[in-house]
């Protein structure tokens, strides 16, 4: 890879608070030179500049963890980039988005029960023209031949979705991984909400799909919500993603609850999903708290009347359950549903809708 790679916005990169400009720049002095002075404030400068390149060196200068080779007969690894094919691309109701299958040669297909492959993981793919790498999740994992589904929206200024829809079946591109985007954990929540927006649905639809719809285990018991939003009704998931859903929904309202928001009802409708069951409007408080428990707030929640401390608030709430609240989409929404994402994407505080009800870090995780 050379200088010109870009560093993936879902890479945690942390600069060293040695490197900050502002640390490295704060002996400057103020005062009238004097040539003791002048020394110290020209060394300084001199140090501030030299962190700045040290800074500027590590984002743009090649090195193993971010110019990974490519290896054409090992098993598909993150250390590594593996030549895969498109197999499929499919259109959907949306213009802008694609579903696309990727294959893994049978020589690189790895162990599938390693903990790697259990929800929630994803993998890079490689625009090999400008060399920028962005994580994508695989809808339904990776099956026995090799096989990957995706999702995959071409976003105006995303190089890699756009370069994904001008590929075709038979096309190669190169990927590395798997990627660990969430470690679920069988039997540790009563309850997990799922917020999405756009495509944040499709790690969401990961982990539905390997705890309800393809390997159900009978030792768990969580209940999953999905709140999901789009702009229009033509911008939800595909019905390839909607249908398995919504019919296991219905079938089982005690494992799955699902609610669709869309901006405005206008235009075509959905396919899989009829305009009178869509919310019109945002998600925001109301709806968070609807989906716990059907909306039956504890004795903990009822404004702090007894002091439960904030972090049992947090993990807490219906008839004592522990909750989990996962948020992916852009980064608005995520903002207003759980507040921004912190410093070099580090998660941050809990802040937005979440917040306000009083949930914390130990209950909200942002992808």
């Amino acid at each position: 890879m050379t200088m010109l790679h870009l560093i993936s916005s879902a890479c945690r990169y942390r600069i060293p608070s040695s490197f900050s400009r502002s640390a490295s720049l704060r002996n400057v002095s103020t005062q009238p030179k004097t040539a003791s002075s002048s020394k110290v404030g020209t060394t300084s400068l001199l140090l501030g500049l030299g962190s700045g390149a040290i800074v500027t060196s590590y984002f743009l200068w090649p090195n193993s963890s971010r110019a990974a080779p490519t290896k054409q007969n090992a098993l598909l690894s993150p250390t590594h980039f593996t030549p895969v094919e498109v197999t499929a691309t499919e259109p959907c109701p949306d213009p802008n988005t694609r579903l696309m299958t990727l294959t893994v040669p049978r020589q690189a297909i790895p162990t599938l029960d390693q903990t790697g492959f259990q929800p929630i993981w994803s993998i890079y793919i490689k625009d090999d023209d400008i060399q920028v790498e962005r994580p994508f999740t695989p809808l339904e994992g990776i099956d026995s031949e090799g096989r990957m589904k995706f999702w995959v929206k071409r976003y105006e200024r995303g190089e890699v979705g756009r370069w994904l829809h001008t590929k075709k079946p038979g096309d190669k591109i190169e990927i590395r991984g798997p990627l660990k985007t969430w470690p679920w954990q069988d039997g540790e929540w009563d309850e997990v909400v799922m917020i999405s927006g756009g495509t944040g649905v499709t790690p969401f639809y990961q982990l539905i799909y390997k705890e309800l719809l393809s390997e159900p285990s009978p030792k768990c018991k969580t209940r999953f919500t999905l709140l999901h939003s789009s702009r229009r009704p033509t911008e939800l998931p595909p019905s390839e993603i909607l249908r398995p859903l919504v019919a296991y929904s219905q079938t089982h309202p005690d494992r799955l609850n699902l609610s669709f928001f869309v901006d405005s009802p206008d235009g075509p409708s959905h396919p899989a999903v009829s305009s009178s069951s869509l919310t019109v409007g945002r998600i925001g408080k109301t709806a968070i708290e609807g989906a716990i428990g059907g909306g039956q707030r504890s004795w903990w929640r009822l404004g702090g009347l007894f002091g439960a401390p904030a972090n049992t608030r947090a993990q807490e709430t219906g008839h004592g359950k522990k909750v989990m609240f996962l948020v992916c989409g852009p980064d608005p929404m995520v903002a207003a549903i759980a507040g921004p994402f912190g410093r070099n994407f580090s998660q941050g505080d809990v802040g937005g809708a979440l917040g306000e009800l009083g949930y914390g870090k130990e209950s909200v995780w942002k992808l």
